[in-house]
């Protein structure tokens, strides 16, 4: 067991990590093709519908992608690379990943775990031969059409009845048009030369250990499994990380907190990746915030997204943007994108103590907020509350 001491080997672990989200460098490219190898590398987009700001899907892929546009999402969908379901949440993953969905899906089919419970199967059927007649069905032909009865039109049932379809793999998302879904058959959307063999537990196990490595360099046991409900996936990851442990191909370090991480045998001696004076705003929803404890144990950064907090309670605003300088999570900021007037608000900006008064933070703090401005489609910065006051002066004099 490693332990983790002192400043040189927190920041060791930090740089590791953050470029392995590639948040050091730009690692993928820029545009469509950018884009497309960023999710291949990250596993997955999460998709969430707050839209204060540019929805997380998109989000995630700005801040790692120079020259990405929010609408490279839908190609990537509808030409074939990504596909859209369930990870540990509702995400867009790579095409070619698609065989890791399967198990997932049949528990679900099977009744091993439910998304629905008590399914309506007769609905489901209707609702089928209505797609395979007719083409793809969007949430809007469904509620448009709903009737005051309880007939099979009304949009409750109808609603639950396709999630189901879906989630158990009957039927796969075509086309989006923002945050409305077109559901088509699982066989007119999946590319013909995808992969649907099943794979079993311990290779499932496999995929996931590979991924979690490659895309966050350490993980925790809990992380690696992380909101994934597919029997038997648990005790066959926790037999592979013995074997790879007991085979020397894998290390545990414990943090200062005592919170324990796996990393391939020979991460801490790599070359220690650079740093440039960069802002990164990332989502709340970003891939290397989402698991919080990871968040604190590892960069020290303790976050919680307020929006479902009530507001009496709230510290730091509705939708809080995690703050990225260098390889420190350095503070926060809560904004909002007013898109008819075209002004970013930055209702509260939070920086830490260490930081506040620092020349390098301050002026790349100012570049990135034009910058996130521009993607929101916003030519304007308007500064509101700031901790200390002092600071929305010395940011508005860089702006």
């Amino acid at each position: 067991m490693i332990e983790i001491r002192g400043d040189r080997d927190r920041a060791r672990i930090r740089r590791q990590a953050l470029a392995a989200q590639g948040l050091l460098r730009e690692r993928f490219g820029s545009g469509l093709d950018g884009a497309r190898t960023a999710i291949q590398h990250l596993g997955y987009l999460q998709i969430d519908s707050i839209s204060v700001i540019e929805r997380a899907h998109h989000h995630v892929l700005y801040s790692r992608v120079p020259r990405f546009v929010s609408a490279m999402t839908n190609d990537l969908l509808r030409s074939g690379a990504i596909y859209e379901y369930w990870s540990h949440a509702a995400a867009f993953l790579p095409i070619n990943e698609f065989r890791f969905s399967l198990p997932y899906k049949r528990a679900i089919r099977d009744g091993q775990v439910h998304w629905y419970r008590d399914p309506d199967k007769k609905l489901m059927k209707r609702l089928l031969a209505r797609i395979r007649s007719d083409g793809p069905l969007r949430s809007r032909d469904l509620e448009q059409r709903r009737s005051t009865g309880a007939g099979w039109w009304d949009w409750k049932p109808a609603k639950k009845a396709i999630e189901q379809l879906y989630m158990q793999g009957d039927l796969m998302i075509s086309d989006r048009e923002g945050f409305e879904k077109s559901y088509d058959l699982t066989e007119r959307v999946l590319p013909a030369d995808v992969d649907t063999t099943a794979p079993e537990p311990r290779e499932m196990a496999t995929h996931l250990l590979d991924q979690q490595l490659r895309t966050h360099a350490f993980v925790s046991l809990k992380g690696l499994v992380y909101q994934r409900r597919v029997p038997g996936l648990r005790e066959a990851s926790h037999a592979l990380v013995k074997a790879k442990l007991a085979a020397g191909e894998l290390e545990q370090l414990r943090a200062e907190s005592g919170a324990v991480f796996l990393c391939e045998a020979g991460t801490l001696e790599r070359p220690l990746p650079r740093v440039r004076d960069r802002v990164r705003i990332l989502s709340p929803f970003d891939n290397v915030v989402i698991q919080r404890e990871r968040l604190s144990a590892l960069f020290g950064f303790d976050y919680q997204l307020e929006c479902y907090v009530p507001e009496a309670k709230r510290r730091y605003g509705y939708f809080s943007l995690p703050l990225l300088f260098r390889d420190v999570f350095v503070g926060r900021m809560d904004c909002k994108a007013h898109r008819k007037s075209a002004q970013l608000e930055v209702r509260g900006l939070y920086l830490d103590k260490p930081w506040q008064q620092n020349e390098a933070c301050l002026t790349a703090l100012a570049t990135a907020l034009q910058g996130f401005a521009a993607f929101q489609g916003c030519e304007s910065v308007e500064l509101g509350a700031a901790v200390p006051r002092s600071l929305a002066a010395s940011i508005k004099t860089r702006l």
